[in-house]
């Protein structure tokens, strides 16, 4: 009979088998009625699951992260339901969890409108107070098939036609409606009781734009009332702190139809680019690195022999002239392993850091596509490691701490660490990814950092450590990245000159801090909602004569200030100042500087913050001092 060890190491004998609801039952009444599922020997379950030999289990409620996801795809089901019940011809077809929330995709004859989505949110309100049981049964593949072409849910057949024979299928039915589903889901509807609809899009089946086109349907479901609100305010501000919108009202960039997924940079967006390289670059150098270029177009062979023409073709741009086949680059990895391979290299150059600002292209399908923050032409602060295996913990010791310390300058402290290993279509034998994963799990201890695996996720060259920075509202960003590759130098003939006078392979680290400067432009732009502080700001400050009389010393401070390094612009029109300030405030520069004719008299200059804050009278070496205090020491 089964054994049920608990959590807190406490065990619960019992004498048939038991379901996990009886479990919990017999811990407590509070508890039982608190369950949304188990999770038996790491596994999630229904409540109804019945355990029938020695486990460990733990009672998954709605404080755990697995009981939020479990409401989160119970209340998509929810969701379809509640749309067949409105619509019974519309057709159901998948509804997957998604970050805080879930979304479902519908077949319908006409599109869903702004009420319709009112009336689907009413009826699942209705459904869920209903507190409807949720039963798990099992099919066997054929016969889920039969039941789903029955009742005229021809995708959801089609989706059970595509898994292998022999399969036994489970299906939930709560009430009059039935769904294929692994689960597990919440015991009852009655449990789900904090939801809200967001949003209609349009969605191609199986993301084929051959197929039809889709309704999706998008939705949040939370356990507290007081979650949801949050999660709404957020996305007021993030909408406010959206970057296109900002882009538009600060005049920093444009994006438009003639080339898709490619920015204009205009020169207030440029200034601001700028700002972000130059740092960069003044970072790399004193960490060692050397800056190089590398080609945009490179011959079909050479994609060929590093593995990207037949595991990255898809998102390549291709080209032809003369008879020979070229592509756009991707990615900038297989011309640093050329500039490597360009001369005999000693293991007395190792490590040798290359650096690029290298221009990428990539053919993103235009539906993923989203202002600067997903873009098919982009730039990296891209570099390559060339070292020995023995020099790898140090180097991505190293890394780490530059890595920190850049996103400190940046305003970003915290800081999370993701390492992503081996995916389904990958090069390289599995000794070699072995050695990789172990490689770069030593070099994350010798970090002294705490750090998730994310199984699946690594390139396709090499298993990667990814680096993601919390937002103002609290928003994840992965950014930087480390990638430990033996592959590609094995595949492009990368090799160096040991102490043994032998030939070997370097190992090859592929690292960015930024990512895509484009995106983390973007990022930069939202988290600080256009509010940049000095050093980043497009334009640091604006001085402004009260009249004409002050108009010439206006233009001196105004020099004086770009003399010593600074963004500055003078605004000398003939508009009452009043205007000019209101007028500059929406452009959220750090200081406005306001001379009249006592400031002239005295060779002053009177400033104000931004948010308005008079910081009176000073001298224009004394505000230079302040504004270099706070620059970044780099």
């Amino acid at each position: 009979m089964p054994i049920v060890t608990l959590p807190d190491g406490s065990q619960r004998s019992f004498d048939q088998p038991v379901r996990v609801a009886d479990v919990a039952q017999s811990i407590g009444a509070g508890l039982a009625r608190a369950a949304l599922a188990g999770k038996v020997d790491g596994r999630l379950v229904d409540t109804s699951f019945v355990i029938d030999r020695d486990v460990q289990l733990a009672i998954v409620t709605e404080r755990d992260a697995d009981g939020l996801d479990i409401i989160r795809h119970s209340t998509a089901h929810l969701l379809a339901y509640a749309v067949k019940e409105l619509f019974p011809d519309a057709q159901v077809t998948i509804g997957p969890v998604i970050e805080n929330g879930f979304y479902y995709d519908f077949s319908y004859k006409r599109p869903f409108t702004p009420e319709d989505l009112e009336a689907i949110e009413k009826k699942m309100a209705e459904i869920a107070k209903r507190d409807l049981p949720v039963e798990r049964y099992e099919l066997p593949r054929d016969e889920a098939i039969a039941y789903f072409k029955s009742i005229g849910e021809h995708y959801k057949a089609e989706i059970i036609e595509s898994i292998p024979q022999g399969e036994v299928l489970s299906l939930y039915r709560e009430g009059d409606f039935t769904d294929l589903c692994r689960g597990p889901h919440v015991p009852s509807t009655g449990k789900l009781k904090v939801f809200k609809l967001m949003k209609l899009a349009g969605a191609y089946w199986r993301g084929d734009s051959r197929n039809e086109m889709l309704q999706r349907v998008y939705g949040t479901a939370w356990t507290k009332k007081e979650d949801l609100d949050q999660y709404l305010h957020m996305l007021e501000e993030a909408e406010k702190r959206d970057h296109r919108r900002l882009g538009k009202q600060l005049d920093l960039f444009h994006l438009q139809d003639e080339a898709p997924g490619m920015v204009f940079w205009h020169p207030k967006g440029w200034r601001l680019w700028q700002a972000v390289e130059q740092y960069m670059r003044r970072r790399l150098d004193q960490a060692g690195y050397q800056e190089i270029r590398t080609p945009m177009v490179m011959d079909k062979v050479l994609w060929e022999k590093s593995g990207h023409w037949d595991n990255y073709r898809e998102n390549m741009f291709v080209t032809e002239s003369e008879k020979r086949d070229y592509a756009v680059k991707p990615m900038n990895c297989p011309g640093h392993v050329q500039v490597f391979n360009s001369g005999l290299r000693s293991y007395r150059d190792l490590p040798m850091r290359l650096a690029e600002f290298g221009a990428c292209h990539r053919n993103e399908p235009s539906g993923a596509l989203h202002g600067i923050m997903r873009v098919r032409g982009f730039v990296q602060d891209d570099a390559h490691i060339f070292c020995t295996e023995d020099q790898v913990v140090e180097e991505a010791r190293v890394f780490n701490e530059l890595t920190m310390s850049v996103y400190k300058d940046f305003g970003f402290e915290d800081v999370s660490v993701k390492l992503s290993l081996r995916p389904e279509k990958r090069a390289g034998s599995d000794e070699v990814w072995d050695k990789a994963e172990a490689g770069l799990r030593s070099a994350l201890h010798a970090c002294g950092i705490e750090w998730e695996e994310l199984p699946g996720e690594g390139a396709f060259y090499g298993p990667k450590v990814e680096y993601h920075i919390k937002d103002a509202l609290g928003r994840s960003w992965q950014c930087g990245t480390l990638q430990l590759d033996f592959v590609l130098p094995e595949r492009l003939n990368a090799e160096y000159v040991a102490d043994d006078n032998g030939r070997h392979r370097p190992v090859m680290l592929h690292r960015a801090i930024l990512g895509s400067l484009e995106r983390f432009l973007g990022i930069l732009i939202e988290n600080h909602a256009g509010a940049f502080p000095l050093w980043l700001a497009p334009v640091q400050a604006v001085v402004m004569s009260i009249s004409e009389h002050q108009a010439d010393y206006a233009a001196q401070v105004t020099a004086s200030l770009r003399e010593a390094g600074f963004r500055v612009e003078a605004d000398l029109r003939s508009d009452k100042i009043g205007y000019k300030i209101r007028e500059h405030s929406l452009q959220k520069l750090p200081y406005q500087i306001v001379v009249g004719d006592k400031e002239k008299a005295g060779e002053l200059v009177a400033v104000r913050s931004r948010g308005g804050e008079d910081l009176g009278q000073m001298t224009v070496q004394a505000l230079i001092e302040r504004w270099r205090s706070e620059l970044p020491s780099v």
